[in-house]
């Protein structure tokens, strides 16, 4: 299936889905040391996002977490690339800073957790 939404970040990159139907905020949700989400309640809590492509809705809270993905990306515990229904600027400063590429305006229903992603621009296949 082929799916065409925004380009926030440009980039090509390929690999496995992490979906998420809540919004998701790095600072005091992810820790940048492993990747793992550790919001109490969240519905990836205790799952990794390292190397995967990120699926969420939109990203929530403090402007800090654009420098916690720029701290992901630097040790190595990011996702390889972010996909939004509305990639806020949090998100957006984020994925810029850190070169991950990111699409939204994608319909992320459409994307289950294993999926195999491919993002070349604006284009996001899902097989």
């Amino acid at each position: 299936m082929k799916l065409e939404g925004r380009i926030i970040k440009f980039g090509n990159v390929e690999g496995e889905a992490i979906v998420s139907t809540e919004p998701i905020g790095f600072l005091g949700g992810v820790d940048p040391e492993t990747g793992v989400i550790i919001e109490k309640g969240h519905p990836l809590e205790g799952k990794s996002i390292k190397g995967k492509i990120l699926v969420f809705p939109t990203g929530k809270g403090s402007t800090v977490g654009s420098y916690i993905l720029y701290k992901m990306k630097r040790k190595n515990t990011a996702p390889i690339g972010i996909i939004n229904e509305d990639c806020e600027p949090i998100t957006a400063v984020g994925v810029i800073i850190s070169d991950i590429p990111c699409v939204d305006k994608i319909e992320i229903n459409k994307i289950k957790n294993g999926d195999r992603i491919i993002i070349r621009g604006e284009k996001v296949v899902v097989e």
